[in-house]
């Protein structure tokens, strides 16, 4: 069965054919990878093939392979992903390992994620920042529904309040970092993005606008009275953005504004700091 879909997947264009096999026959069968290679002759009953074919036909029209078994890894904890929020990827893991890098560890910090979607930053930083008081917004219930249970998941759900709005318009107070992982795919683009991110991945989490950088002028417009004095402001943006996305932290009054490139060598990361 992992010969016949690793050759199957081959010719879907599947980057990791085998891993996905893998993946999903152990994903059919309630077992772990490790499984497969202690037991590798095991005869599959019928339904247990039938239920390995229907994922496998599901992830060859396109369903992205995070989907199909409802759940990924993301930053050493376990989350899970639907239709109603982005899948986590890599880029943000290197997004919150840099926050974590600058969050200051000695005091109690105030913490915003600001469309939190899955709450996966949210929920690292309520995890791996012992006295942080972390609050996750976003303009979706569902997507709140979501990050809250994965908070619960992660036995961090006492230490995150959860918001509905859009941006800051119903979120109070100030904070001492601000992150958002926001839409900065340009309008544009949005039709030419790879089936299984386009059709499945909902819209509103990556249309930016015009250029892509909406959303982060919206959230700037607003941000001056809601970030502490010397907080931090970090953004994923997309690559080729450095120089809109800098401009506007300026014209917000941000300062030691500084674009980083991803391990791809992409711009992807803006990060600055309010006056004190």
């Amino acid at each position: 069965m992992l010969s016949w879909t690793r050759g199957y997947f081959e010719g879907a264009g599947i980057v990791q054919p085998r891993l996905e096999a893998e993946i999903l026959l152990a994903h059919a069968l309630d077992v772990d990878r490790l499984h497969l290679y202690l037991s590798p002759d095991k005869p599959l009953s019928v339904e247990e093939r039938s239920r390995f074919r229907t994922f496998v036909q599901r992830r060859r029209a396109g369903e992205p392979l995070q989907h199909l078994i409802g759940e990924v890894t993301f930053f050493g904890l376990r989350f899970r992903v639907s239709r109603d929020a982005l899948i986590p990827r890599p880029e943000t893991e290197e997004l919150l390992d840099r926050t974590l890098r600058l969050a200051a560890r000695d005091r109690e910090l105030h913490c915003l994620d600001l469309g939190t979607g899955s709450g996966v930053i949210a929920v690292c930083l309520a995890r791996y920042l012992p006295r942080a008081a972390v609050t996750a917004v976003d303009v979706s219930t569902a997507a709140l529904e979501l990050a809250r249970a994965n908070a619960t998941l992660n036995d961090v759900a006492d230490r995150i309040e959860f918001i509905e709005s859009d941006w800051f318009g119903s979120v109070p107070g100030q904070f001492d970092l601000v992150v958002s992982n926001p839409p900065y795919v340009a309008s544009s683009a949005v039709d030419d993005l790879a089936a299984d991110v386009r059709d499945y991945e909902p819209r509103v989490a990556l249309d930016g606008g015009e250029g892509g950088t909406q959303a982060m002028g919206a959230i700037l417009s607003s941000l001056a009275g809601h970030l502490s004095p010397g907080g931090c402001v970090l953004f994923e943006i997309g690559d080729g953005q450095g120089d809109d996305v800098s401009r506007r932290m300026h014209d917000a009054g941000l300062c030691e504004v500084r674009i980083d490139r991803d391990l791809s060598g992409r711009e992807r990361f803006a990060c600055a700091r309010g006056p004190s």
